[in-house]
């Protein structure tokens, strides 16, 4: 019987399919049933070449070797993370997986399931690219992995040759970004950094640095002003409210002398029992305010990282996918913020799911419009929402991500929430002072806050009353600088290319344009690394720019790199090649013509090396191995004799302790080298509950390498 092969981009999605095809059998690298073979990428399988594998002679780097360019781009099985020179050796046996059921005779075509994105055509194009499988390629196209939407999906098939554009688009970000980055690189550090310390150069590293440092030199450079107010406290029977003086519309006055003189006139204090202010004018409103629209990546990283602690948008995508994966939200790494048009029958059903056990859910109703479906709002994939499925063991990062979400997708269909604005002008001896209030009239779709508003309440008053005058009193304020960029409002920066966009309306159209710094997926992962390699570092919630930054965007001559505009067109580009309105070739040649003459701009540039900031690195322990210092790292705990060959280092991203959701710490290593054990508390099991355990880290006992170890006592 001819059967299909599917290509997944993890095991965790291959399972998705596999519960939707059903009597799936599980085999090594694989699952199968009647009909369809399942299999799975991890992500990337494939990297490309570095330069010593285009040539071996070429081993350091030498400023002889650049710029390098390769004639054409080879692709090998991604390097083990922990030695680079050997390939990764499960990338390696899956890969032979792969290609051994490609060559099945039962095979007679392939589906690439991967993420419908650039990055996710790539993963499996490339894999097509390098085993050149003889059977017809076809497209799954999804936006969640849902039994039904899995199904529907798999009798929508497209041919993979429709996705050339989305390739190329992927295809021309990869060689762009390893080209910039390969050479300048290597250049920049042996001309700045006098190979001490590597700088890394990339096309969206460098306009992301240069936002914090502009903004930080704003702070810097701020000079404060101070400026005065009048204000009087006005009374009415039990109530009292404050108001302030104006005159033409300002209310903030750069001299003292000029309210003081308004004091005098009013012969204040000596007049006050017989001063009096006369309501002039009473203006009420009722405004409704609309939820926010749903979630894209950008909002959601946004808002979830400036409302809870120890959240980061790169932390903050990571969850999402796992809700992703688990079937529960749609896809995750959207610019947009409506839904298509043909969603609105499924939509209807999701919200009956979720608004069932609502204590407010009579104010849930569906409704069809434009702000919430909008096919010219939408670019690719459309905005998060839950899909019908029911959360089970969510841990409670997973909770906070998943609530925020589906919270936002049932506000979309509650009524607005109306107030009253109402504005006050009073009449002191003809100088006029303003207040105003807000009272709230409908809680509508904030009842789902679950939290009480201190909104500024006036007491009633009518025209022409006069109430009395307690205090009079000139109040001293000064200008304050910008505040250092958080973590969202980088990410809104990033997102809209610089430009300072209020309606909403050029703020999706500007999005989806695709004239932005960076992407949805990336933009996390560019501000995590600027922080590992020590470009920026995070105080509270602030990101400010280190020293080795500093100098960084003062030195460095390819001033290309730092626009916001230049990057933004590139990242335009890239979405007209994936629009199919521009060509690889064309923008390739750009970028290589670019990078020639970036690396002998760098070459023939006067400045020397950065004066780089001494690292004194904390001592952690005594290595169990050979007896050296273990020391931090970027990517983990290590020996400082690993240059005598010494193996012995804790990985950061350690997938046993992955698995469990914990990283290693500082205190954990310091720990663990001491004492031999550490009691680690909040571990998550595969069934999503919590628990506590001892970890110990020992030597393997075939070879040199260490792993982690669990004791309960």
């Amino acid at each position: 019987m001819e059967k299909t092969l599917i290509l997944a981009e993890k095991p965790s999605v291959a399972r998705n399919i596999g519960d939707a095809l059903g009597n799936v059998k599980k085999n090594e690298g694989y699952l199968e049933n009647e009909n369809y073979i399942i299999t799975w990428a991890f992500g990337h399988l494939l990297s490309l070449y570095d330069i010593k594998d285009y040539d071996e002679t070429k081993t350091s780097w030498q400023m002889a070797y650049y710029p390098f360019i390769p004639k054409v781009f080879e692709y090998k099985v991604k390097p083990d993370m922990k030695d680079p020179k050997k390939p990764d050796s499960g990338a390696k046996k899956q890969l032979n997986i792969i290609r051994n059921l490609m060559k099945r005779l039962d095979v007679h075509q392939i589906i690439s399931a991967c993420d419908y994105d650039r990055e996710g055509q790539i993963i499996g194009d490339i894999i097509f690219k390098v085993l050149k499988p003889s059977q017809p390629v076809y497209r799954l196209l999804l936006n969640e992995w849902t039994q039904s939407a899995i199904l529907e999906g798999l009798r929508q098939l497209k041919s993979n040759e429709q996705m050339i554009p989305l390739r190329d688009a992927g295809i021309s970000r990869q060689w762009a970004d390893w080209v910039i980055g390969i050479n300048l690189t290597a250049v920049s550090t042996l001309k700045y950094g006098h190979s001490k310390k590597v700088l890394n150069i990339g096309r969206v590293l460098l306009p992301t640095l240069k936002i914090i440092y502009d903004r930080d030199q704003k702070i810097k450079n701020f000079v404060k002003e101070d400026y005065f107010k009048l204000s009087g406290l006005f009374i009415k029977g039990n109530d009292a409210f404050e108001a302030i003086y104006f005159n033409e519309s300002k209310d903030k006055f750069s001299s003292k002398g000029e309210l003081e003189s308004i004091l005098e006139d009013l012969n204040y204090p000596d007049a006050l029992k017989s001063l009096k202010g006369v309501v002039a004018s009473k203006e009420i409103n009722e405004k409704k305010e609309y939820p926010p629209a749903l979630y894209n990546l950008t909002q959601l990283q946004g808002d979830i990282t400036s409302r809870f602690r120890n959240w980061t948008s790169d932390k903050v995508l990571k969850v999402a996918q796992q809700l992703y994966e688990k079937k529960l939200i749609t896809y995750p790494r959207t610019s947009s913020v409506a839904l298509e048009e043909s969603l609105i029958s499924k939509t209807e059903q999701v919200l009956e799911v979720h608004k069932k056990d609502l204590p407010y859910k009579e104010d849930v109703t569906f409704k069809v419009t434009k702000r919430i479906f909008n096919n010219d709002k939408v670019e690719s994939h459309s905005a998060i929402m839950p899909t019908y499925m029911l959360p089970k063991n969510l841990t409670e990062d997973e909770l906070t991500i998943y609530y925020a979400i589906k919270n936002r997708f049932i506000a979309q269909f509650m009524p607005p929430a109306v107030y009253e604005e109402v504005k006050l002008v009073l009449d002191v001896s003809g100088y006029m002072f303003q207040a105003s209030g807000k009272v709230e009239l409908e809680r509508g779709w904030k009842k789902i806050e679950q939290k009480n508003h201190n909104d500024h309440v006036l007491p009633h008053v009518e025209e022409g009353e006069a109430l009395d005058i307690r205090a009079l009193n000139i109040t001293t304020h000064e200008t304050k600088p910008p505040n250092h960029h958080t973590e969202k409002t980088l990410l809104k920066v990033m997102e809209t290319c610089g430009k300072n966009i209020e309606d909403d309306d050029e703020l999706i159209q500007s999005v989806l344009s695709g004239y932005s710094i960076g992407t949805p997926a990336t933009r996390a992962e560019t501000i995590s690394k600027l922080k590992r390699i020590g470009y920026i570092e995070q105080q509270n919630k602030s990101l400010l720019v280190t020293e080795l930054g500093c100098q960084l965007v003062e030195t460095f001559p390819i001033h290309e790199l730092f626009d916001l505009e230049y990057t933004g067109r590139l990242e335009k580009k890239l979405q007209d090649i994936q629009k199919g309105q521009l060509t690889r070739s064309g923008f390739l040649k750009d970028i290589f013509i670019f990078t020639a003459h970036s690396v002998m701009t760098i070459k023939n540039h006067e400045k020397s090396a950065l004066v780089l900031p001494k690292e004194e690195k904390d001592i952690l322990g005594i290595c169990p191995s050979c007896g050296g210092n273990i020391t931090e790292n970027p990517k983990g705990f290590g020996c400082d004799r690993w240059k005598d060959g010494c193996k012995f280092t804790i990985w950061k991203n350690d997938k046993f302790l992955a698995s469990m959701q914990k990283k290693p710490t500082k205190a954990m290593v310091k720990k663990v080298l001491k004492d031999g054990r550490v009691m680690v508390k909040g571990l998550v099991g595969k069934n999503g509950n919590k628990f506590d355990a001892y970890l110990k880290y020992e030597k393997k006992e075939d070879g040199p390498y260490y792993q982690w170890k669990i004791e309960f006592k």
